[in-house]
């Protein structure tokens, strides 16, 4: 099975790679391979050209290397990695590493081999998307320095790291595959399958606990008054007892990227690769006990294999009228796909960023000002949401006509005016972010006294009063322009659940990027330019009042230039190919 496996992961690549090539004569993907070469160019290979030619034989600084720096960070590191390990559990992946995809199951299913065979198969054909993640992350992170820390030369240095980084990678994703596993049979109506899936959850437990529990209550009673405290009361208490016996498979796990020669080096790689080999083994002994366990028939899990959890949706009283604007619609279709499916994992992509945006920018905020107030924190963690939603939330909210793509040739034959389809379409995702942003901003004004004292509250109000007038003006010029760029690039926007990956993928989505950008300005610039005139007229007369005037003012253009534009855009839409809309792999 080893050798058909390899063959069929050969065969694969090399197919992979003279079907990318190919493409490359369409100018879509040639345009955007040029790009991407030449962003890593410009961006990667001349920074670290010129970062040799400025420190030419420039060795590691002594204290970066030193022996107490290494045994922090290979704590801390430690720490963190414990702490990954029990989020899993609670936000587990969906398991694709053992997702057997419509050839795999016709094919090798029938073939006589086990099911841990299967397993092995696919944890080999998993292993060029890793080899390719380390080296991009060796090459990218790993400074030159450190190959002076290693006895070596630059290229080995990286290529040692890109094995480091490759082990790390395998364990994880392992790892989460096999929480997963686990998840499923936590309820299961077999003793000895709730066993064995409760065993590392019960371990994670006990290591969170006796990590967690001496470090909340140190840090609560002597509260560190600086992150290099933190980090070395951390490091204290984690060095000894029940705490280093908890965390050493984990710090076994990163201590390689903490290693300051090439024998040491070594030691701890072995040390990895046996923490890798223990998830892997833990692995495969679980689901092989699993499957013959008995509490589900083995077609029912073959099935599910190759066919993803479809969400669960939910009862919204919602009705659409019979008669209406075509818009309505859309805003009604949009809006039961979100409220129907969306639960707790398909929000969380959404909400981790803003979270840590808003947690790093309100302890900024709060060590400037030297307040310690949950007010000040409250206060600036609501505006930076507030932003986060405005600018970056329509990059990442696809339920308009970026998210319909796929299903294009179906829309194209509903007897509907094209400029109201795409007026449709972004109606619902500009209602929901702009209803985000004016509870952040809302949340925000409440506490904005502690937090800017220097104001008064005047320009407070009327900020905050300018904030919400331009917010849905802001959003809805974003969504404009991202649709804009699905009706008159479709082959650059990607549909459905994957992502196209590659140099060319990567050279469309910069240029994509710089088009939408210089299109937003475009768009918003004329009307910031005549409130920004009403503002200069009359601030001296009215005060900062004049500020929400102004602002609609601004509000009211850019709805006019919407309009104009989504009417433009129906021709375009009425155009586009089907065949020019990318199609999932």
């Amino acid at each position: 099975m080893l050798s058909a496996s390899l063959y069929i992961i050969l065969c694969s690549a090399k197919n992979r790679v003279r079907a990318r090539l190919r493409r490359l004569r369409e100018p879509r993907y040639l345009v955007g391979a040029i790009a991407g070469v030449a962003y890593l160019y410009f961006a990667v290979f001349m920074r670290i050209g010129a970062r040799r030619a400025t420190r030419p034989g420039a060795g590691p600084p002594p204290e970066l290397f030193a022996g107490s720096f290494q045994g922090i960070a290979t704590i801390v590191a430690g720490v963190v990695m414990l702490v990954l390990a029990a989020l899993t559990w609670v936000f587990p992946s969906n398991g694709a590493m053992f997702e057997f995809s419509a050839a795999e199951t016709n094919l090798l299913f029938p073939a006589p081999v086990t099911r841990r065979q299967l397993l092995i198969h696919r944890l080999m054909r998993s292993q060029l998307g890793f080899l390719f993640a380390s080296c991009a992350a060796a090459f990218v992170i790993t400074a030159p320095r450190l190959s002076g820390a290693l006895g070596l030369g630059s290229v080995a240095a990286r290529l040692l790291r890109a094995i480091a980084f490759w082990v790390l990678f395998v364990t994880l994703r392992v790892y989460s595959s096999g929480v997963t596993l686990a998840r499923a049979r936590l309820t299961s109506s077999d003793p000895r399958m709730r066993r064995i899936a409760w065993t590392p959850l019960v371990a994670i437990a006990a290591a969170v606990t006796a990590v967690g529990v001496p470090l909340v209550r140190s840090l609560s009673s002597q509260p560190p008054r600086s992150l290099r405290q933190t980090v070395a009361r951390i490091s204290e208490l984690t060095a000894t007892g029940a705490p280093r016996i908890m965390l050493a498979p984990f710090v076994s796990l990163v201590r390689p990227f903490f290693t300051d020669g090439l024998g040491s080096y070594l030691i701890a790689l072995v040390g990895a690769l046996a923490v890798t080999a223990v998830t892997i083994g833990w692995v495969l002994w679980s689901d092989e006990a699993f499957q013959n366990g008995g509490d589900e028939p083995a077609q029912s899990r073959e099935g599910r294999s190759s066919v993803p959890n479809a969400p669960r949706a939910r009862v919204i009283p919602w009705r659409l009228r019979l008669t209406g604007r075509v818009e309505t619609l859309f805003l009604w279709k949009n809006g039961m796909q979100t409220l129907r499916t969306t639960d707790l994992m398909t929000v969380l992509p959404y909400a981790f960023p803003a979270v840590v945006l808003a947690v790093v920018g309100a302890t900024a905020r709060m060590s400037a000002l030297g307040a310690r107030g949950p007010a000040v924190g409250f206060a600036v963690a609501s505006l930076l949401v507030a932003a986060f939603c405005a600018l970056i939330g329509p990059q990442m909210m696809r339920s308009d006509l970026r998210g319909d793509l796929i299903h294009l040739d179906l829309l194209k034959t509903w007897p509907v005016k094209a400029s109201a389809v795409i007026r449709g379409q972004i109606l619902w995702p500009i209602a929901l972010l702009t209803l985000f942003t004016w509870g952040a901003l809302a949340c925000g004004t409440v506490f904005s006294a502690p937090a800017f004292p220097r104001w008064t509250l005047a320009w407070r109000l009327s900020l905050s009063a300018l904030a919400f007038v331009l917010a849905p003006a802001l959003i809805a010029a974003k969504f404009t322009v991202h649709n804009a760029a699905a009706v008159l690039f479709p082959a650059w926007v990607p549909t459905g659940r994957q992502r196209p990956r590659g140099l060319d993928a990567m050279g469309q989505r910069l240029i994509l990027f710089a088009g939408v950008m210089l299109s937003l300005i475009v768009l918003v610039g004329p009307g910031a330019i005549a409130g920004g005139i009403v503002t200069f007229a009359f601030l001296r007369l009215i005060g900062p009042v004049i500020l929400v005037p102004a602002g609609l003012v601004c509000l009211a253009i850019v709805a006019v230039e919407l309009a104009l534009v989504t009417e433009m855009l129906g021709g375009a839409y009425e155009r586009i190919d089907l065949s020019q809309v990318e199609r999932s792999e």
